[in-house]
């Protein structure tokens, strides 16, 4: 049976988050905005002063019964660096840190035990640093000229 669901994710410029997600199958819609802030609606401009608290995020709406949400968490984990603080190559502030924002009990042990797995691999020779937050609210990207 099929089923829609939603995952949060932060790894750095939505934009590039985005581009990856777009062409896995089972992936239904990604949208970027932003997570994980004190303000209400915060705007582009707002988030990169480092002042607001958000991350850029993506939502990723996703058909369970052609991809599930471990699958979405490999690919994140795959993508981006997760031991560099608030940081992802030359994309340098707290708005583009590592994030996974859990809805639910279960989607955080599955997130707490694939990052346990990932540092006792020999993937990554420095600790890794992506926060595991519950899941508040998210804010679309607003169209702007310096979006």
């Amino acid at each position: 049976m099929s089923v829609v669901n939603k995952a949060y994710f932060s790894g750095g410029c939505f934009w590039c988050t985005e581009a990856i997600y777009k062409r896995l199958n089972g992936v239904l819609d990604v949208k970027p905005g932003y997570c994980g802030g004190n303000i209400q609606n915060p705007t582009y401009e707002e988030v990169c002063t480092g002042k607001t608290g958000h991350a850029e995020t993506v939502v990723i709406t996703y058909d369970t019964s052609i991809i599930d949400f471990q699958s979405l968490l490999k690919v994140f984990f795959d993508t981006h660096d997760p031991t560099t603080l608030n940081r992802q190559g030359n994309d340098v502030g707290t708005h583009y840190r590592s994030i996974v924002f859990y809805s639910n009990l279960i989607e955080k042990e599955m997130i707490l035990n694939y990052i346990e797995f990932l540092e006792g691999s020999s993937l990554f020779k420095d600790k890794i640093v992506t926060e595991v937050i519950k899941f508040n609210k998210f804010f679309k990207a607003e169209n702007s000229a310096l979006l």
